[in-house]
């Protein structure tokens, strides 16, 4: 679907170049475009290589564990069946620590590890807690928004954490709404 409606846009904005007499000004932009989205790939990849690696060593030296045992209790309670020690347990804390700190990337390989573990795990509830999954994880708390803020860097803000508290506040209600429709739905889940 995405890469239709680009191609629409494409298409509208050549039509529209060759209708208004400015197809130079579309080339032009076309162009610096591309050339801004590249230089915008390799800012972000350097971001994303930082706190996915630091990621890693706060895995390993335990504060993601840390932070996991702070959350489990709420987060559990949101997963039926799935004890916290568990590999899916484990998998969903990692994932969800990862979203808290910001890392959309990082984050999108823990998921599905997350996902592949809930679907490994025994067949209860297994539904309910793929869509919880899949909500807490789109919906993604973020106490630091650090994709969003690289972004807002690479675009020149002087001030790139400022979206902090609205992103946190945001997720938070995004988070707690769709977290609630998915217990509404599978609430006559008796699997």
């Amino acid at each position: 679907m995405l890469g239709i409606t680009a191609a629409a846009l494409m298409v509208i904005s050549l039509i529209s170049g060759i209708l208004t007499g400015s197809t130079a000004q579309v080339s032009q932009a076309a162009a610096e475009g591309c050339s801004r989205a590249v230089e915008l790939s390799i800012e972000l990849a350097g971001t994303m290589a930082l706190w996915s690696g630091l990621m890693k060593v706060a895995d390993k030296a335990g504060a993601a564990a840390f932070i996991q045992r702070l959350i489990s209790p709420a987060a559990m309670r949101l997963f039926r069946g799935v004890d916290r020690d568990s590999p899916a347990g484990r998998a969903i804390g990692l994932n969800l620590t990862s979203n808290l700190l910001g890392l959309g990337n990082a984050s999108t390989p823990l998921g599905i590890a997350a996902a592949k573990e809930l679907n490994a795990g025994a067949a209860v509830h297994r539904e309910m807690n793929t869509a919880m999954l899949v909500v807490l994880n789109t919906a993604s708390i973020q106490l630091l928004p650090t994709t969003a803020a690289a972004l807002r860097q690479a675009c020149g803000s002087s001030q790139p954490y400022a979206v902090a508290g609205p992103v946190l506040l945001t997720s938070f209600l995004s988070a707690a709404i769709g977290a609630v429709t998915v217990k509404l739905l599978y609430s006559g889940d008796k699997q």
